[in-house]
């Protein structure tokens, strides 16, 4: 089975507040050498049995482009891999 990885964040120059709020506390917390952070987002699809390689890459890139990413100030990026090592519900 074809899984993607699929890394949505703000495009730079897009100001991000949770990523401000998320530096600030890890400065309250004493993380004083981290001069920036920046949130983002993880979604991972997992493709039927048949689908191919390059099926699974024109899907992930039509699914970011029309749902899971805002292509106004997101970008995205993407990875596919073959996930040979299967485990059933709950493992």
């Amino acid at each position: 089975m074809i899984e993607a990885r699929i890394y949505v964040t703000l495009k730079s120059g897009i100001l991000d507040p949770q990523g401000k709020t998320v530096q600030q506390a890890l400065e309250n917390l004493g993380f004083a050498q981290i001069r920036g952070v920046r949130v983002g987002k993880l979604i991972e699809l997992q493709f039927a049995e048949e689908v191919s390689r390059e099926e699974a890459e024109r899907l992930t890139i039509d699914a970011c482009k029309k749902l899971l990413a805002n292509p106004v100030i997101e970008d995205y990026r993407f990875e596919l891999a073959l996930n040979a090592n299967q485990q059933g519900a709950g493992s």
